[in-house]
């Protein structure tokens, strides 16, 4: 990336206040979620809760946290993946958000189930099947046997369940993880969702389990507090994944969920400033925001430099002017990011103080260390 472009773009927008439903974050700079597996027994320790209070002090307005799993056996593929269940997980979560909001930020965990993506004989439970909703793998191969409809209502009031846990604690409001491959995406996916049931079929059919599902998240929390989803094109296995084809498919998606109880959605891309469909300059956040209505997250190499990716083409980042236009152009509300945190804490405070120079790089062999 050209650092110059850091000294002469404003980056002032960032660092504006923003409320959503009765919730104000003091700025628009969230930091994305990323797994880092430091949690032993599922139990977030003083060290996680000095690690995020770490990017509060700095100006990050909104954390959302590494995945924290719902109470089932199959949610996780490793021990210290975190619990949003359990009176240890609860105690230890409630140190992490005292620790935030003590530095002036506030704080969603993200809530997931990882599905068929968890290897099977994963700890902590290695005797539990992986769930699929159709038992078909990311590939769309026959690996399991289909969910059953007891399955999903299980699922569906572990995630009410883990929500309401994070409300009784102090978070300020949850995160659903809707995206890349993971369980509740399986369900959007044609490809791992082949049920002739009403959870599979058409795009609204498929959509079922979500809708459900958030409703349940709803009626656990009350109407002011906020729930985020993340969605995604893309999966784990394949950049290249569609959902939608077409906006008129994402607007008929997306207002689903808003129906539900949805009011913030987490766009997750690879770059935040490429196009989503043909013909329009809109980035994928974009056209959220447009066809929603609601409060938009853009994220994607946000921070980052050029750089190649593992199987993927070279990208040439066109820096935070370009994230300024955008941001002109009323694509998103709020930034997330995700690995230029990672390797600076205070990458937040250095970008409004124009000390580009001292930003401390990101590096996946230092991901261990990483405090």
């Amino acid at each position: 990336m050209n650092n110059q472009q850091h000294n002469v773009i404003s980056t002032d927008f960032l660092f504006q206040p923003y409320t959503v439903k009765k919730l104000t974050l003091s700025s628009r700079i969230i930091m994305s979620p990323m797994a880092r597996a430091f949690s032993p027994d599922g139990v977030p320790g003083p060290d996680v809760a000095a690690y995020y209070r770490r990017r509060a002090e700095h100006g990050v307005g909104l954390i959302i946290t590494e995945g924290a799993t719902i109470e089932h056996p199959s949610a996780s593929s490793e021990p210290r993946i975190p619990h949003m269940y359990g009176e240890a997980a609860l105690q230890g979560w409630a140190e992490v958000v005292k620790q935030v909001h003590e530095a002036g930020g506030k704080i969603f965990p993200q809530i997931l189930h990882m599905g068929i993506v968890r290897p099977s004989g994963s700890e902590p439970h290695p005797e539990a099947a992986s769930l699929s909703p159709s038992g078909l793998d990311i590939e769309g191969n026959q690996v399991s046997t289909p969910m059953t409809e007891e399955e999903i209502a299980t699922v569906i009031q572990a995630y009410a369940d883990a929500a309401a846990n994070a409300q009784s604690i102090g978070f300020d409001g949850i995160e659903l993880h809707g995206a890349h491959g993971f369980l509740i995406d399986q369900f959007f996916w044609k490809t791992t969702n082949i049920r002739t049931d009403r959870y599979g079929g058409d795009l609204e059919k498929r959509t079922q389990f979500a809708v459900e599902l958030v409703k349940a998240v709803r009626a656990a929390v009350g109407p002011d507090f906020p729930i985020a989803m993340r969605i995604s094109q893309w999966k784990m296995n394949d950049y290249h994944a569609r959902l939608f084809d077409t906006p008129e498919q994402l607007e008929q998606f997306l207002r689903l969920l808003v129906d539900a109880g949805v009011d913030i959605f987490h766009c997750s891309t690879r770059r935040f400033w490429e196009p989503e469909f043909e013909g329009s300059e809109l980035g994928f956040a974009g056209w959220v925001r447009k066809l929603s209505g609601q409060t938009t997250i853009t994220v994607g190499s946000v921070g980052m430099p050029d750089e190649p990716e593992a199987g993927a083409d070279k990208a040439t980042h066109p820096g935070m002017s370009e994230l300024m236009k955008r941001y002109e152009q009323q694509e998103f509300d709020l930034v997330a990011v995700g690995r230029a945190l990672l390797g600076d804490p205070a990458w937040a405070a250095k970008i409004r103080e124009g000390r580009v120079s001292d930003i401390q790089a990101f590096t996946p062999e230092a991901l261990a260390t990483l405090n």
